[in-house]
């Protein structure tokens, strides 16, 4: 646990977890953050399957305690493997 106090305000939370996600090693900024409820959301596109793992570990430390969904999509920059055919 990073000493967070989970009676802290959930905006200060969620604030806290975007910076995070900013600062750290995966500098994932395309992840969105809104609340539904009482419960976080989490959208948008990441660069590999392994920032996924990271993003997930990090809002597990962030938002325990707190509800939360994830909708995160793997975004492959790989070059297609055939070509497109046009008619």
């Amino acid at each position: 646990m990073n000493g967070m106090n989970t009676a802290e305000p959930i905006e200060y939370r969620i604030q806290h977890l975007r910076d995070r996600l900013a600062r750290e090693d995966i500098a994932e900024l395309g992840v969105r953050i809104e609340m539904h409820g009482a419960t976080a959301h989490l959208s948008g596109c990441v660069t590999s399957a392994d920032c996924r793992a990271e993003v997930l570990r990090i809002v597990e430390e962030e938002l325990a305690g707190v509800a939360w969904h994830q909708d995160l999509t793997v975004n492959c920059a790989a070059p297609p493997d055939h070509s497109e055919e046009l008619s």
